[in-house]
């Protein structure tokens, strides 16, 4: 009988090439992984064949298991199969519920470990080169859930309107227009903004512009969920942004 222990491994945004050694080190040891919607497939090709690959994945208003049954699978699994890696894209951590699952796992005495990743809060915006801090323009960062567990907006955000922080709002593209709205409501119109669909991966999609235009250039470019949001000032750093900006003061000198 091998012995049942679970790890909990950040898959990273998107491309394979992000995910860490540590990370992929515990995939190829894996009897049973357990992946999430966001987890890129190719990935998977690093486990070893014979393991068990389930799908756990959950999108807005479609989830395949509740959280609770994911849990039990954990331990299931993990009593009945041996090694478990529980495949999360991103880091488990972030918004992905991973301590609820090794909580769940403790009450079986199941040993679990951590193995963090790259989360697209931050890899993202990196990728299209605009820092969430820079000197002279942001101090800080906020990151938030754009829809709380009751399916609002997040209170946060109106926190993060009045701020002069750089706001990255995950889970948030199906209130885009009200978080828009709010910040406008703060007098924040003329504030950059960038979408980004898919980062990291050869379908990303992006869409530039500012809180008063933002919903309609993301429609423009045909972005969708999920997605990540960026505003600030920062924003203005994105390579398109600058191009626009010397284009535009070319034409007025």
């Amino acid at each position: 009988m091998k012995q049942a222990r679970i790890t909990l491994v950040g898959a990273g945004p998107g491309d394979p090439e992000l995910m860490t050694l540590k990370g992929l080190k515990a995939l190829q040891s894996a009897d049973v992984v357990m992946y999430d919607a966001l987890v890129n497939p190719t990935i998977l090709q690093s486990a070893p064949k014979q393991a068990r690959k389930i799908f756990v994945g959950k999108r807005a208003g479609k989830h395949s298991y509740k959280q609770e049954t994911i849990n039990q699978m954990l331990v299931s699994y993990a009593l009945n199969y041996g090694h478990v890696v529980r495949l999360k894209g991103g880091d488990p951590f972030i918004f992905g519920r991973g301590h609820e699952e090794i909580d769940h796992a403790a009450i079986f005495d199941i040993p679990t470990e951590v193995v963090p990743g790259i989360s697209s809060c931050i890899s993202v915006p990196e990728l299209q080169k605009v820092p969430l801090t820079r000197r002279g323009i942001s101090e800080s960062f906020w990151v938030m859930t754009g829809t709380t567990k009751q399916g609002q907006l997040s209170n946060d955000v109106a926190l993060a309107a009045q701020s002069t922080a750089t706001v990255v709002i995950l889970m948030g593209m199906r209130k885009l227009s009200q978080i828009a709205a709010l910040f406008s409501a703060y007098d924040r119109q003329n504030t950059p903004v960038m979408v980004v669909q898919n980062g990291s991966r050869s379908n990303e999609k992006v869409a530039i512009g500012h809180i008063n235009n933002i919903v309609e250039e993301v429609e423009r470019e045909g972005l969708g969920s999920p997605g990540i949001i960026v505003i600030g000032n920062v924003v203005a750093t994105h390579p398109a942004y600058c191009m626009e900006y010397l284009k535009a003061k070319a034409l007025v000198s």
